[in-house]
């Protein structure tokens, strides 16, 4: 008898240190649960205060928050162009920057006849490192510049291994979607803090929320423009100086279009026009953004995403590109 009663004594100990586990348990279930209903709730709010309510009130007007000049590296194509046309439409002067005179000279002379606004170029090849910068200062001296844009990019063409990108083309991605960031924003910068406003955009990718295998070296690029952007912002923003990181995923022109061997229709990759009208209302609003609505729906699920499934999901679509380039080669 005294065996059972110590048994039933035991399991009685042991039965009321389970429940205290289990309550503990409840709790942090409860706690974790909470906590990411609330982070949820949050994202929702900022999807919806970034991309929608901005279209149902007038839009900020840049020239009288920033001033009279922007200026726009990578400005004569792609999502810099874009961006361009839509500060030029709201009577804001232009500088555009690229290496290509004949794009820059078609592009600014298009965007001067539509707007009616002053259009400056200079043509200058980042990939050419720090000689290019003196030019550029000189050419700027005079100008107060409110608002910059970096949309200059060596684009990712193929997924590679790491070993089989060229020393070229890690000079290149280092002195073009790096080297030439942080030089604009050393000419630029200290005029806006003299003025005490101005605003500094600065065009990342999506792909630097995770590791991304085979863009290695291409997504630690755009992963160090987004690290800057935002340290800059906690820098200068008592300065008067709203910085923007731009994380835009993938951007196609036509309504539906084979991108690099996947189908993508426009409401997932809307064209640089479409991308750049609804990622400039965000301009003033959000320090870190993917631009578009669709975009910010893709980057809450990666947020959420484990590593592993990221990292597996590209590794597959990678291997599936490459294939498909291969191939065709």
């Amino acid at each position: 008898m005294a065996a059972v009663d110590s048994f039933q004594l035991l399991y009685r100990q042991i039965a009321r240190t389970c429940n205290t586990y289990i309550d503990a348990l409840a709790i942090v279930g409860a706690w974790y649960v909470t906590r990411k209903s609330i982070c949820l709730v949050c994202d929702f709010y900022s999807l919806v205060r970034l991309h929608f309510i901005p279209r149902l009130v007038s839009r900020r007007d840049l020239l009288k928050h920033y001033g009279k000049w922007a200026l726009v590296t990578g400005g004569a194509d792609g999502i810099g162009k874009a961006y361009a046309e839509e500060l030029a439409s709201q009577g804001i002067d232009l500088i555009l920057i690229s290496h290509d005179r004949s794009k820059l000279e078609a592009t600014a002379t298009a965007i001067t006849e539509m707007f009616n606004v002053e259009t400056i170029i200079i043509e200058a090849d980042f990939t050419r490192g720090r000689e290019i910068y003196q030019p550029i200062r000189e050419a700027l001296k005079d100008k107060e510049i409110g608002i910059l844009v970096n949309s200059m990019d060596v684009p990712f063409e193929q997924p590679q291994f790491f070993l089989n990108v060229s020393e070229d083309k890690l000079w290149d991605l280092i002195n073009v979607n790096i080297a030439a960031t942080n030089m604009m924003v050393h000419i630029v910068l200290p005029g806006m803090v003299q003025r005490k406003k101005g605003a500094i955009v600065n065009i990342s990718s999506g792909s630097c929320c995770k590791p991304t295998p085979q863009m290695t070296a291409y997504s630690s690029t755009k992963t160090y423009l987004d690290h800057f952007s935002r340290a800059l912002h906690c820098e200068y923003a008592s300065k008067g100086i709203f910085v923007q990181s731009l994380l835009p995923f993938y951007i196609t022109t036509n309504t539906a279009t084979h991108s690099d061997g996947l189908l993508v229709y426009s409401w997932l990759a809307p064209s640089a026009n479409v991308y750049a009208r609804h990622a400039i209302s965000t301009l003033g609003i959000s320090t870190r953004t993917p631009g578009y609505w669709m975009h910010s729906i893709q980057f809450l699920f990666a947020q959420y995403m484990p590593e592993w499934l990221w990292v597996s999901g590209a590794t597959l679509m990678n291997n599936r590109l490459r294939r498909q380039t291969a191939h065709k080669s």
